[in-house]
């Protein structure tokens, strides 16, 4: 049985928070829950994904949306869409030092597998999968 929700945000640096909230509490409902292993992953690549969103989308863009779909094995399948077409890269890093860059490598760490949806004139959306079951050794 497969279990989505979506929901849509203001393009907004608050926001970031709500969809962890948000994400967090509908897992919950649905029996999913703890700060540990596959919640805390989908919650950790959730906030990454609209921080990319609130930081790198199109200024005049008002919302984005997340979605977070509880797969029949219990991995989790979330998806951040906005109106930008512009795909999100995994960047050279600056050092350990660095502000900004982390959070694509931070996805392509954690995350089973990820991509992009290209939707034509509507933008894109960037999924992730969570697995369930405990990430293979050297993927840390």
């Amino acid at each position: 049985m497969l279990r989505r929700h979506a929901f849509r945000l203001p393009r907004h640096p608050a926001s970031v928070g709500l969809a962890r909230l948000r994400v967090r509490d509908h897992l919950a409902a649905w029996g999913h829950s703890g700060e540990e292993g596959a919640v805390a992953d989908t919650i950790l690549l959730v906030s990454e994904l609209a921080t990319n969103v609130v930081r790198h989308g199109p200024v005049l863009e008002r919302e984005f949306e997340v979605a977070v779909t509880v797969l029949a094995d219990g991995s989790c399948l979330i998806e951040v869409s906005d109106e930008s077409p512009a795909e999100p890269v995994l960047r050279i890093q600056d050092g350990p030092f660095a502000e900004h860059g982390r959070g694509m490598h931070l996805v392509d760490s954690v995350a089973e597998t990820w991509g992009v949806w290209q939707r034509g004139r509507y933008g894109k959306t960037v999924w992730a999968l969570v697995a369930t079951g405990p990430r293979e050794q050297g993927q840390d």
